[in-house]
């Protein structure tokens, strides 16, 4: 959850097992924007949005995520959040202080949860363009991610086809390694 907020050598400054998280979110990060879904549905975005197409298609994935019955049910997806919640309640002392300020609104409005909503995924849009730094809306976005529905979801499968096994596989390497290389 932090590891956007965590540049570059100050992963160094957490345990090991957070700095093993970090490095998984960012090979992640790397395949997510490698992945030709990824460029395809970031097409859809560029026009209008540039450099910021990419963190419009990581909130469109989000959303399919949580919204397709092979990953999660709403009973689940609901008990995945508050399990996050309760994990990160407890290892507070390890929050950026960005992430931390957003944090409890993150769990008061239950942004993991409502990814499964077209509701959310608007708010999460209009989230982007607050926290960037050359942008003044996300209604455009919206409205893309609504006119593209199908081509998004498309690119949204096809991408967590790969994107799964890919996690799976690094994450095991990253867990089976007894010291940490960097």
């Amino acid at each position: 959850m932090i590891s956007d907020y965590v540049k570059g050598k100050k992963k160094f400054d957490y345990p090991t097992t957070i700095q093993k998280g970090i490095m998984l979110h960012r090979e992640i990060d790397t395949f997510t924007d490698q992945h030709e879904a990824t460029k395809a549905a970031k097409e859809v975005f560029r026009p209008a949005y540039r450099l910021y197409s990419g963190a419009f298609v990581d909130v469109v994935y989000d959303y399919f995520l949580a919204t397709d019955q092979h990953y999660f049910s709403e009973d689940s997806l609901f008990k995945f959040s508050q399990d996050v919640y309760q994990h990160l309640d407890n290892n507070t002392q390890w929050l950026v202080e960005k992430f931390a300020a957003m944090y409890p609104y993150m769990k008061m409005q239950n942004w993991l949860y409502n990814y499964r909503t077209k509701w959310g995924i608007e708010k999460s849009m209009g989230g982007v363009a607050r926290r960037a730094t050359y942008l003044t809306e996300s209604n455009t976005a919206f409205e893309l991610f609504e006119q593209h529905y199908q081509l998004l979801k498309d690119c949204s499968r096809h991408f967590l086809a790969a994107v799964i096994p890919f996690t799976e596989k690094k994450f095991n390497e990253l867990i089976n390694k007894d010291d940490l290389i960097i």
